[in-house]
């Protein structure tokens, strides 16, 4: 499970911390967008991990299903459908365009695979019921967890969006000072 450690040093603790959005309103409005872009970074990184967390859970219940069914097919054969079926559903998150890439990729997919560290998803076909069931039961668990601290962290972008939002709108910030700021960066 994701916990949060009140003063810790990672990214999320800061994020999720309740004093990192406070007196936002008397911070320059690039000390916003640097909070902002922060926390989107965070979720990227969680929406990552419970991509990967999905994927582990479609696998498992393939087999779960292959075995119900009596089905001949191995869930090797049958990858690409099993996690090309999640991609093209329906959409059922409060997913957002991200323009970041996860910077934490590894760190992710090792998180993962400890979960359930003697589970071997590479021959999914010779575990037992029982191995499946807490492997299902541990990434479903993990995907959960993931899930509720990717929607704190969402709430937090959405409060520093809506700041820079009402600068913009109150014309404490212009359009024409951004395009100023990203001319000089050139």
């Amino acid at each position: 499970m994701i916990e949060v450690r009140p003063g810790g040093r990672r990214r999320i603790d800061r994020v999720l911390s309740p004093d990192y959005t406070s007196g936002i309103e008397d911070r320059t409005l690039g000390e916003v967008r640097e909070l902002r872009d922060e926390a989107a970074q965070e979720e990227t990184d969680l929406s990552y991990l419970r991509r990967v967390l999905h994927a582990r859970i479609d696998i498992v219940r393939a087999e779960q299903r292959r075995r119900r069914e009596r089905g001949s097919a191995s869930v090797v054969e049958q990858l690409v459908n099993i996690l090309a079926d999640n991609a093209v559903g329906p959409a059922t998150g409060s997913g957002r365009y991200q323009t970041t890439e996860p910077s934490r990729a590894e760190a992710h997919r090792r998180h993962v695979e400890a979960l359930v560290s003697d589970v071997d998803l590479s021959d999914v076909m010779s575990l037992s019921e029982a191995k499946l069931d807490q492997a299902l039961a541990a990434y479903t668990g993990e995907e959960d967890s993931v899930s509720q601290r990717r929607h704190e962290v969402q709430d937090v972008v959405d409060r520093l969006n809506a700041e820079i939002a009402r600068r913009y709108r109150e014309g404490a910030a212009s359009v024409d000072d951004r395009l100023a700021e990203e001319r000089d960066r050139r």
